[in-house]
């Protein structure tokens, strides 16, 4: 094998691990945006809780919470248990 046959196969060898790291990269990335909205969710929840405790709920809460915990139920199936802690994410 010639110098320039070693080169090219390094340098495709490179590019390939470098394509991988660019997937699980993005893969992270769009990890951590779900987690985020994840959180955001979850703060809902709690803020419709809180005006339901204080007498601000209405009519609409309880719809609200349940499409918000199925979202979350999915989010969980794809990503694993969501954590109590929210620091912990």
């Amino acid at each position: 094998m010639g110098f320039m046959d070693k080169v090219k196969s390094q340098a495709t060898e490179l590019a390939g691990k470098a394509n991988e790291a660019k997937v699980a990269g993005q893969a992270k990335i769009g990890e951590v945006q779900a987690r985020r909205h994840a959180d955001k969710q979850l703060a809902e929840i709690g803020a419709i809780v809180y005006g339901q405790a204080t007498g601000k709920g209405s009519d609409s809460d309880e719809s609200k919470v349940a499409d918000l915990v199925e979202q979350l139920k999915k989010f969980e199936a794809e990503y694993g248990p969501i954590s109590a802690d929210s620091s912990a994410n």
